[in-house]
């Protein structure tokens, strides 16, 4: 998601790397709830990080903000739930 830049992303606003650490504790949680089988906490993750970014998204003239975030909340997300069944079976398979 490198070659989207937007306007607004200016780095003195937030934390150093902080979208990264996000990004990555994001994945664990839902890898982590996957491999507990508690796949309703999956859900419960995504509605709490959409009610921290409503406040972000909720003005009209950022969509792009709000598509950026959309793609990568859900290449994320996604990532973690492909990954997550396919690392049960190939324990299931040793």
């Amino acid at each position: 998601m490198s070659k989207w830049s937007l306007e607004e992303d200016n780095s003195e606003d937030s934390l150093e790397s902080a979208g990264k650490y996000i990004g990555i504790l994001e994945r664990l949680f839902v890898f982590g709830f996957i491999l507990l089988n508690q796949w309703s906490a999956i859900g419960l993750l995504i509605a709490a990080k959409s009610v921290f970014r409503f406040g972000d998204l909720s003005r009209a003239k950022d969509r792009k903000l709000t598509e950026y975030i959309l793609i990568g909340t859900l290449i994320s997300f996604g990532l973690a739930i492909f990954i997550g069944p396919v690392y049960q079976y190939l324990i299931k398979q040793l």
